[in-house]
């Protein structure tokens, strides 16, 4: 069996089911896969489908979502409306955007308080709700969080911030999205990407 460590838990993420859906993938292609192509086909919602380099348009399942505060406001309002007890997908939310670093930790933790307090009291409510993952302010930046506590190798993540690929350190494919792309992955919709091109090295 296939096993990655989630060391926020300390529990073994069983990716043992990924394999059948890859090895099912790779026959559908005559070129050799890279590490990054055998685990976004392991992903496909349907192993079956065609694969062509730079023109086919993937149907992928994420195993997890990340948002951060300034656009998870959007998301879980749209998420509200799907009317899903909880989210179909492991999801977290990481307030860091919204605390402007001007005078120092502390006090610029007490302005954000101060000035988003009612955001954080929404998305720490809907959090617990919806059984998402909530780091108050001051936890840290969600880029590194989501690689020091959920990256795990063979895993697919989209994340609502930039620095997001910063867990493919660990071998994840962590994607940065929209919240619209976000809001879908959480609904249990497929996500779409086109298959990506490779260039030789």
């Amino acid at each position: 069996m296939y096993t990655s460590v989630c060391r926020l838990t300390l529990r073994r993420v069983c990716i043992h089911y990924l394999i059948p859906q890859y090895r099912e993938a790779s026959g559908r292609t005559a070129d050799k896969l890279t590490l990054a192509e055998k685990i976004v086909y392991s992903h496909l919602t349907d192993a079956t489908q065609p694969i062509a380099r730079g023109e086919t348009y993937l149907h992928l399942k994420p195993d997890r979502v990340a948002m951060q505060d300034a656009s998870a406001q959007m998301a879980l309002l749209q998420f509200m409306l799907a009317g899903l007890k909880t989210t179909k997908v492991h999801s977290s939310i990481h307030c860091d955007h919204l605390i402007a670093a001007e005078k120092g930790p502390a006090a610029d933790l007490a302005t954000s308080n101060k000035e988003s307090g009612e955001i954080y009291d929404f998305l720490g409510s809907a959090a617990k709700k919806y059984g998402i993952g909530f780091w108050k302010p001051g936890s840290g930046i969600i880029h590194q969080i989501v690689l020091e506590n959920y990256a795990a190798p063979g895993t697919l993540m989209l994340g609502t911030d930039s620095h997001t690929p910063n867990a493919g350190g660990l071998g994840t494919i962590a994607i940065g999205v929209g919240g619209a792309d976000a809001v879908d992955a959480m609904a249990g919709l497929s996500w779409e990407l086109k298959a990506p091109k490779v260039t030789a090295v």
